[in-house]
């Protein structure tokens, strides 16, 4: 469904800004869309600007203008944020994506189409959100999932776990992968917002690829481009398909494939690759992270390094405290 027929033009400006120009994936600038349309489905119910008997769901956002836009107010969207919270059940990370849709969309207004002189919701703050750490495997959990690997389809699902392991993919950008990204010890993914990155590849994924293009290059493909296919249709692997392989040899290696996934091999890869002397900068390069602050989160993980900041301090070998008489009385005395 085309979620933008119904959206008026200041909206649909804003979404093929965000398309052509920012590079946002279609499904991405639907969501959007989405999330504005029932904004403004919103301020329009509560500013009386169609009758009561109206269900929110069924309110025309055609109609929306400059005017109503500029009009605006921080109080209208902390309104808002509390109806999405007490109505519609919304979690504080869901919150928080439609706070940014909104902080973008002003933005766009005032800093691009330049419709707007100020920006009405600058100092929009966002739902707090509780930051937990990624989950990941170890060293030896991930040499297990490596190792259980097994079945008719063992080679190519051993070159997809060594590429998430090793080069911390996104599922999106390995299913994505054409055979012409291989080039030697690089691989060319596409990431996010269709930005481009060159990784190198350890002997572990050249030894892994060479093996799968072999076995694969042997096959009547129905996609000549892609690089991982099914065995079955012969066509470019689905995002289901890798997440039921993922599924099926953490199963096998005795991990709990309930706790983890392909995302978070991607974690593994990144958590790994911190451990053993990548800084921070570099790992946000191979993750394609946009900001650093994102890949900042794996600096937490590192046990090893703090507990040797633990070990550091000075007074660790502190003699044990030499309790008072009084109180070694009372230890002995009992209740």
């Amino acid at each position: 469904m085309d979620y933008r027929t119904e959206a008026p033009a200041i909206l649909r400006d804003f979404l093929v800004y965000h398309e052509t120009i920012q590079g946002h994936s279609r499904k991405t600038v639907d969501e959007y869309c989405l999330d504005l349309r029932n904004f403004f489905r919103f301020l329009k119910q509560s500013k009386d600007l169609v009758p009561k008997d109206i269900p929110l769901d069924d309110v025309s956002i055609a109609d929306v203008d400059l005017a109503l836009v500029r009009d605006v107010t921080l109080t209208d969207i902390y309104s808002y944020m509390n109806y999405l919270s007490r109505d519609r059940g919304l979690n504080n990370t869901s919150r928080a994506r439609k706070v940014a849709t909104i902080r973008s969309f002003y933005k766009y207004l005032t800093n691009k189409a330049k419709l707007l002189d100020t920006n009405p919701v600058q100092d929009l703050d966002s739902p707090r959100l509780k930051r937990s750490l990624p989950k990941y495997l170890d060293l030896e959990e991930s040499l297990d999932l490596l190792d259980s690997v097994d079945g008719k389809n063992s080679i190519r699902d051993y070159c997809i776990l060594t590429l998430f392991l090793n080069c911390g993919l996104r599922i999106s950008e390995l299913v994505g992968l054409n055979k012409t990204d291989v080039r030697g010890d690089q691989l060319r993914v596409l990431g996010k917002g269709n930005k481009e990155r060159m990784l190198y590849l350890n002997d572990a994924c050249q030894r892994a690829l060479e093996e799968w293009l072999t076995y694969r290059d042997a096959m009547t493909l129905v996609d000549q481009n892609a690089l991982f296919v099914t065995l079955q249709n012969r066509r470019r692997i689905s995002t289901a398909a890798v997440h039921k392989l993922v599924k099926k040899h953490l199963a096998a290696a005795g991990l709990d494939s309930t706790q983890y996934s392909s995302h978070k091999l991607r974690h593994t890869a990144a958590t790994l690759m911190l451990r053993n002397g990548v800084d921070v900068r570099t790992l946000q390069e191979v993750l394609g992270h946009d900001h650093l602050n994102t890949t900042q989160i794996y600096t937490h993980v590192d046990n090893e390094d703090l507990r040797a900041a633990a070990r550091a301090n000075p007074l660790g070998g502190a003699k044990q405290r030499k309790k008072p008489k009084k109180e070694e009385e009372n230890d002995k005395g009992g209740d």
